[in-house]
């Protein structure tokens, strides 16, 4: 079962959905957020990321920041930027980008059903982000970035949905980075009747996008239960702000890895030790993209590489282990070059698949960064057999696009 509530969402006015709508906070530095937002009082990153107000040397977990934040927030209610709708209501949120369209339903999520993992995660949080979160919820009395979930798709549910992007969307506007985003409101007793009686048919959720997210979610629920003597469970801080998506509707592009140097080995040791667990193929000065599952492409010492990785080298029935990010790390980047944990290791980074190959060699020709490695990207079906084993994928598996912009609708606690 997918418990799923409507909500009266605090929006934007019409005509000022494009200008509030902000990449998701974690997507941009401050610095970035800072210039993105410099000319614009009505982005949505002077709530989401309200370090940009206050001066650039401010720790951005400051409570100052949270304060901000909430400042930011009564300020865009009260100029009428943002109203709240009288009635609660789902919204369906399309996404276009290139040739690929995504819609999704969003909508509170059950806290509850989160707790006892009828909505599954693959991914572990870092204390210090779950806590910022945990504040910024808390302090604002709003959930103002949406969980990216996900579903076995369901025809029932497809032909509802485009049932109603056949009407007047609410919002409609290609952003700077050339995406789409059109915004319908489900106010219709029947429509939102019928969405929830679909989604219980569901055996559970994912959480494809936004670990932190949900997780402060379930702690602010926590938190503010033991306060409420008289709780009764249809609070609104027992749901989440979501966005609901079918599974065959992602689109998960190749997330890659640079490092910084080659552990003390030379080029010709080190590309000695990965023949050992890899086929290795010279391509020279053209980037390829890996064309299929455990191919990978390495950037070099001006030179392009293709690398498959051996049989034996990994479990083929272990959902985490047959993963080309476990194999690459497992077989190459801790054994080889002595990488430690990747959440904390200086010498790794990262680099999402949006950013094209060019990024890698253009990180590793400017020397600060000696080796790249471009992977074929994570499959949802390898996301939600993780998932539904109880397991966790390593860290930096998935990139998600596009991305879900902040701003489009807030969720009250309240």
């Amino acid at each position: 079962m997918a418990i799923i509530k409507p909500f009266k969402g605090l929006r934007p006015k019409k005509e000022l959905a494009e200008k509030v709508a902000s990449p998701p906070y974690d997507v941009l530095s401050s610095e970035e957020a800072r210039e993105m937002a410099k000319d614009n009082p009505f982005s949505f990153l002077h709530i989401n990321k309200p370090e940009i107000d206050l001066p650039p040397e401010t720790n951005i977990y400051d409570e100052a920041v949270y304060q901000k934040g909430k400042e930011n927030l009564d300020r865009f209610i009260k100029e009428g930027i943002l109203v709240q709708d009288e009635k609660p209501m789902f919204y369906v949120y399309r996404q276009i980008m290139g040739d690929h369209s995504q819609i999704g339903l969003v909508a509170g999520a059950s806290v509850e059903e989160y707790e006892k993992n009828l909505i599954k995660k693959h991914e572990l949080t870092r204390a210090d982000k779950e806590e910022d979160r945990v504040k910024h919820v808390n302090t604002l009395n709003a959930q103002t970035g949406p969980v990216f979930l996900t579903y076995k798709a369901r025809p029932e549910i497809d032909a509802l949905m485009n049932k109603i992007v056949q009407g007047e969307p609410e919002y409609d506007f290609t952003a700077d980075d050339g995406i789409r985003h059109t915004f319908w409101l489900v106010d219709k007793d029947e429509d939102i009747k019928a969405l929830q009686e679909l989604f219980k048919q569901l055996d559970c959720l994912y959480v494809a996008d936004g670990h932190h997210r949900s997780a402060a979610a379930m702690r602010v629920k926590q938190m503010r239960q033991a306060q409420n003597p008289n709780h009764t469970g249809d609070e609104e801080y027992n749901y989440f702000l979501t966005v609901i998506f079918p599974h065959n509707q992602m689109y998960i592009m190749d997330y890659n890895r640079v490092v910084k140097d080659l552990n003390g080995l030379s080029v010709d040791a080190f590309l000695k030790k990965v023949s050992e667990k890899f086929d290795v193929q010279k391509l020279g000065a053209s980037a390829e993209k890996p064309r299929q599952k455990h191919e990978f492409v390495m950037y070099l010492n001006g030179e392009w590489y293709r690398l498959k990785a051996r049989p034996g080298t990994f479990n083929e029935n272990d959902p985490v282990e047959q993963l080309d990010v476990s194999i690459l790390m497992n077989n190459l980047l801790v054994p080889i070059l002595g990488i430690g944990d990747p959440r904390k290791d200086k010498r790794i980074d990262f680099v999402g698949g949006i950013r094209g190959l060019e990024e890698l060699k253009r990180r590793v020709d400017s020397g600060e960064m000696q080796v790249a490695f471009g992977l074929y990207p994570t499959s949802i079906e390898d996301l939600m057999a993780i998932a539904d084993a109880g397991k966790i994928m390593p860290p930096k598996s998935t990139w998600f696009e596009p991305k879900l912009r902040s701003g489009l609708v807030i969720h009250l606690l309240d």
